[in-house]
């Protein structure tokens, strides 16, 4: 797809990568000419050597196309290590599992906080499925943490066969599982599919009657909730893989707790009248924009996050919601402010650590968008990361 005037032109060499998974789109559309938005998606991002996250372009930084908590401070991935530490202490084998550890810099800053406050761990777990990520992640890890730490990081395809005792951390990661386009107009509830004109040479919306039950049943919550709408129309999206992968979370999870760090809302929040384009972003090289057809396999798709939707899903899948709180209140709840705060550091330190925390905590940054929700099987404890602001009750 043509660059528009407000984002920047790719490479020929980007060019031609994105070319390679267009045609690739295009085939399996000629064969499937039924392609939801979501199967767009997972082709976009997860189709091995040719998407977003299964390539071997940039990501994440300043050569990539955002940033994350973890590569804006180590003070972020230093509170989820002190998180885990209170869970750690609760289980016979402590072990981390983490899902898309993007370049490793939460997995080292997790690990080095451990050892520093003398926390035992029998393995730290990544799972990730891009070939390149593991190699960048290896690379990170392996250059900054001695051997016996190093040597108890173990990476998988899938989550563990036999349940274990674990903390499960997964930062940034609903965000980007594929999800369904939904329209409403004063007439009708439409479903998201894709098509491909011949003569543009672009992918774009094609919007059908929605005939998936389950679809069916969102969309008419969905009327319920929002009342009337123009002839503009209402559009959204619903993560529909939420349910089954909390469930096989649960299922391999014996006793522990979840932590899954994300933007997004409650349902109230989610859904409300206002929101008349949903919360569809793509990221490129820094620039957010709301096209999901710019040039395949060069950008990344998210959306936010329905936090209603996961507490329902957990609590469908035998876990229980420990808490749900802000990024801000769940960062200084584990100690932010304590290790940001050493009057022995030089002022240009300070200063920039300063910058880091604005970024982390301000309700115009990441501190209010970003909300971090606890799920716990098999364990009472009363978890330090939501007791200054417990947000529960909104869910």
């Amino acid at each position: 797809m043509k660059a528009n005037n407000t984002l920047p032109e790719p490479s020929n060499e980007a060019k031609e990568h994105s070319s390679q998974l267009s045609e690739k789109i295009q085939r399996s559309l000629r064969r499937h000419p039924d392609m939801r938005f979501s199967q767009f998606m997972e082709m976009a991002l997860y189709t091995p050597g040719l998407g977003y996250y299964a390539s071997g372009l940039p990501k994440i930084g300043e050569q990539g196309d955002f940033i994350t908590a973890p590569e804006v401070s180590p003070i972020f991935s230093r509170c989820i290590a002190r998180q885990a530490i209170q869970v750690l202490n609760k289980l016979d084998t402590p072990n981390i599992v983490e899902f898309g550890a993007g370049q490793g810099t939460m997995a080292k800053d997790i690990l080095l906080e451990l050892e520093a406050q003398e926390q035992p761990l029998e393995n730290y777990y990544i799972i990730e499925l891009s070939a390149d990520l593991r190699e960048r992640q290896r690379f990170t890890l392996r250059e900054n943490l001695p051997d016996d730490l190093y040597e108890k990081v173990i990476w998988l395809d899938s989550l563990p066969k036999t349940p274990i005792p674990a903390v499960v951390l997964a930062n940034e990661v609903l965000d980007a599982m594929p999800f369904e386009r939904i329209r409403i107009e004063p007439q009708q509830a439409l479903q998201g599919f894709v098509q491909y004109n011949e003569d543009t040479q672009q992918f774009g919306w094609d919007y059908r009657k929605i005939t998936e039950k389950k679809l069916q049943q969102f969309a008419n919550q969905l009327i319920n909730h929002i009342g009337e709408v123009s002839e503009l129309g209402y559009e959204t999206e619903i993560n529909l893989n939420i349910h089954p992968w909390l469930k096989s979370l649960s299922d391999s999870l014996s006793q522990g707790v979840i932590l899954l760090i994300d933007y997004g809302y409650t349902r109230q929040e989610y859904y409300q009248p206002a929101r008349v384009m949903g919360t569809l972003r793509c990221h490129f090289q820094h620039r957010a924009h709301s096209n999901p057809f710019f040039y395949p396999g060069l950008q990344d798709i998210t959306a936010h996050v329905d936090f209603t939707a996961v507490a329902e899903a957990a609590y469908d899948s035998n876990l229980k919601v420990a808490g749900f709180t802000t990024q801000a209140h769940f960062l200084m709840g584990t100690g932010l402010l304590e290790m940001s705060s050493d009057p022995n550091m030089p002022i240009t330190e300070q200063i920039r650590i300063a910058q880091q925390i604005k970024t982390l905590t301000l309700p115009n940054e990441m501190g209010e968008t970003f909300k971090v929700i606890a799920l716990s099987k098999q364990l009472d404890v009363k978890l330090m990361g939501f007791e200054m602001r417990d947000l529960r009750h909104q869910l």
